[in-house]
């Protein structure tokens, strides 16, 4: 037994030798969604507690990003993040892929699977109320109209 616990602890020790890229992409004010859709502050908030460390260009690392595996497992999901909805760059993308992923911002809201339960551990600013989800929702549904419109013209 002795031994498997000096094993875990010096595998433990070496995997510290290999930290994550915590570097941010550079920001980019004009792609950026809070900016290019002029949200309202009380929406942009919630936008910004609930879903910018994940799902922007913005990350904030916090303690326990020093410490792998903690660190793999939340570069994993900001990298996930920005792969599916990458606030940060919303302009680029073209006006059905915007209103398709408004249209997955309301289902995640409305089914409770954004932001992550686990996220709530370090962050429990980014907890939703009841309240907070439907002022995301229905914020995302007039923008998902909105964008429906103009690409209807």
């Amino acid at each position: 037994m002795k031994k498997v616990l000096v094993v875990i602890l010096v595998a433990f020790i070496i995997i510290q030798f290999f930290p994550i890229d915590k570097t941010n992409p550079a920001p980019t004010p004009g792609m950026d969604f809070l900016k290019i859709k002029n949200v309202p502050e009380d929406v942009a908030k919630l936008i910004n507690s609930s879903c910018y460390d994940c799902h922007s260009n913005e990350s904030r690392y916090p303690w326990y990003s020093n410490i792998a595996p903690a660190s793999w497992l939340l570069k994993n999901h900001i990298n996930e993040g920005r792969k599916h909805l990458n606030f940060s760059t919303f302009a680029t993308y073209e006006p059905k892929q915007q209103a398709h992923k408004l249209e997955e911002c309301i289902e995640m809201i409305e089914k409770k699977e954004m932001p992550l339960e686990s996220y709530f551990v370090g962050h429990q600013d980014a907890k939703l109320t009841d309240d907070q989800r439907k002022i995301l929702i229905d914020y995302f549904k007039k923008e998902k109209a909105e964008t429906e419109r103009k690409m209807a013209l």
